[in-house]
């Protein structure tokens, strides 16, 4: 099989995550992927630890740039330029993220690189946008705490996402984008620039929150791991450890209280419906914590989830991939790479495809590794 984006040529002028995280994925769909890096240092990622695999590569670097070429390139040599500029002639894909407007110094803006590449997809990454935003660092703290995300995560204090979540998801809609704009090339045989801003990604990420806002003009505070708008949807204490009930209908909810031993809790007025249990919330937490004061996770787990009811315990990152992996869902995979002193592990590509496959043909390049190759793949010799 071959992948869906074989022969797809991807310039990858971007670092750090959204951006290498969106070129992975393509990659993984089969694309060539040129990683441009500083000579030297490299992306910033690669300096990023503890910890470190056993190759002595960031782990975080690792994340998200198998399936690449590196190709370390100084825009302010002439040389290097050159190649820069070749690679951007050639690409169907340019991904960047660098501050807004500062690539057109070395003519590999949009602008600038449809002139000699005019079916080229170019997608531009930043925190805030070109316009009024372009001066605003663009760092996925800055925009969880700036776009709100934040002031909904926590319990007493604004909290951070465990993850650079907002990285992620923009490199998710940068990929959804440049997918889309490949698609009107292919009708049209006309490129476009694509912008994603970090900003736009997590606004649109917080859905029922932000239409909270727009919608009803209501502002969501802190509700630490509670639901705003359905309940029982939160953390619970049992014997032993949390468990996480996750309650979607009245329905539900009656065979939740009927397994925990007081059926006639659906009937109270105060909980006969998802709205008056939200309005009731405290005094619902209290009856059902309760109840489940009576047995450890794993013996509750067991009995809701049998009743039909989505319950289950909080687990570490480890016990998350031991569960994909018992449930057949192969969270992790080996990139077995031959400049490699043994196979990696790296976490699967999400999607499964019947026809198109991803694969995992190469580990994470060290910077520059691949320099004769793509001078060779851009017609340019060898150095």
């Amino acid at each position: 099989m071959t992948g869906a984006l074989d022969g797809l040529l991807v310039a990858d002028f971007s670092r750090v995550l959204a951006g290498p995280y969106a070129t992975m994925l393509l990659a993984d769909l089969g694309a060539t992927v040129v990683k441009v890096e500083r000579p030297g240092a490299g992306d910033d990622t690669r300096a990023w630890g503890p910890p470190f695999a056993a190759d002595g590569q960031s782990t975080y670097f690792q994340s998200v740039n198998r399936n690449k070429r590196s190709i370390a390139l100084d825009l302010r040599d002439e040389a290097d330029l050159r190649v820069a500029r070749a690679l951007a002639d050639r690409a169907d894909v340019l991904v960047e993220n660098h501050k807004p407007g500062s690539l057109a110094r070395f003519a590999l803006d949009y602008d600038a690189v449809r002139t000699a590449n005019p079916s080229v997809v170019y997608c531009s990454i930043s925190g805030f946008g070109s316009g009024r935003g372009a001066d605003l660092p663009g760092y996925d703290l800055l925009v969880q705490a700036m776009g709100g995300l934040m002031s909904i995560t926590g319990t007493t204090e604004p909290t951070k996402a465990g993850v650079a979540v907002v990285d992620v998801i923009t490199g998710l809609q940068a990929s959804v984008g440049i997918l889309a704009a490949l698609r009107h090339r292919d009708r049209t045989g006309v490129g476009q620039r694509i912008e994603v801003t970090l900003l736009a990604a997590l606004q649109s990420a917080l859905v029922n929150q932000a239409s909270s806002v727009v919608g009803a003009g209501v502002v969501p505070g802190l509700l630490g791991n509670a639901h705003p708008s359905i309940a029982p949807y939160e953390v619970f204490a049992t014997v032993d450890r949390p468990l996480v009930l996750a309650v979607g209908n009245d329905a539900q909810f009656s065979r939740l209280v009927a397994v925990l031993g007081d059926p006639a809790l659906a009937d109270d007025v105060r909980f006969a419906t998802n709205a008056a249990r939200v309005a009731h919330r405290a005094e619902l937490v209290e009856a059902l914590e309760s109840l489940l004061a009576s047995a450890g996770a794993d013996v509750w787990q067991a009995r809701i989830t049998a009743a039909g009811v989505p319950c289950g315990p909080i687990n570490d990152i480890a016990q998350g991939l031991e569960l994909a992996d018992r449930l057949g869902l192969h969270p992790v995979v080996e990139v077995d790479d031959a400049r490699r002193a043994g196979p990696q592990p790296q976490v699967a590509h999400p999607v499964a495809y019947a026809q198109t496959p991803p694969t995992y043909r190469t580990a994470p390049p060290r910077v520059d590794e691949d320099r004769a190759e793509v001078l060779d793949l851009l017609g340019l010799g060898r150095p």
